[in-house]
């Protein structure tokens, strides 16, 4: 059976933040936002994009690896849930080990929160409230097959650091790969027609 997650595809993102205004009204976490709209470069542009847990599979989620209670539970599907609040002591592993920056720490609830691709409507076949709230599709529920048949671009879940490689259940759609320019050779190739072009050289007068 096919694999339902978020794609999230910063060339749509137009920074409205209607994603944060609607993940407030997730149930978990009434009120509060566990998705960020961040500039990409804020003094060139004002390209956004979304930001969200990535529910990283391999290596499984570092931030429960990490926990030294197992607050953070793993669910078959491999969605990476929030903190348990009874559970939670506070001690800050997981904001430290995440590579995408995603866990936030609540000082005054003494707790880590993120996203968990709001469980309780996925897990009952609905969409994330920021993938229906979102006017561009930057951030678009389905499964692999669905995009491919019905999307731009080239989804990915593969994110490099250094020599670190992590495998993601969230996609990042980046755009069609464009064909690569052997520079070398088209400097080759004009120099190659320069040298056609160019008149022979004369030899200089000799007395």
């Amino acid at each position: 059976m096919a694999v339902k997650t978020l794609f999230v595809d910063p060339s749509r993102c137009i920074g409205c933040r209607a994603c944060e205004a609607a993940c407030r009204e997730c149930d978990s976490h009434k009120g509060e936002s566990m998705i960020m709209v961040d500039f990409i470069d804020r003094e060139m542009s004002v390209a956004t994009q979304p930001t969200v847990c990535m529910h990283c599979q391999d290596p499984v989620a570092p931030c429960a690896q990490v926990c030294p209670v197992l607050a953070i539970l793993i669910s078959p599907d491999g969605v990476v849930h929030q903190a348990e609040p009874s559970r939670c002591i506070g001690c800050r592993n997981c904001v430290y080990a995440c590579p995408f920056g995603v866990p936030k720490f609540d000082s005054a609830a003494r707790l880590m929160k993120k996203c968990n691709l709001c469980y309780d409507r996925t897990s009952q076949g609905l969409q994330p409230w920021c993938a229906q709230a979102c006017p561009t599709q930057a951030l678009w529920y389905g499964d692999y097959e669905e995009f491919v048949n019905q999307r731009e671009g080239r989804a990915v879940n593969l994110t490099t650091f250094g020599e670190e490689t992590v495998r993601t259940r969230v996609y990042h759609v980046l755009p069609n790969a464009a064909p690569r320019l052997d520079v070398t050779l088209l400097l080759a190739e004009a120099e190659a027609d320069l040298k056609g072009a160019r008149p022979a050289r004369e030899e200089a007068w000799v007395l």
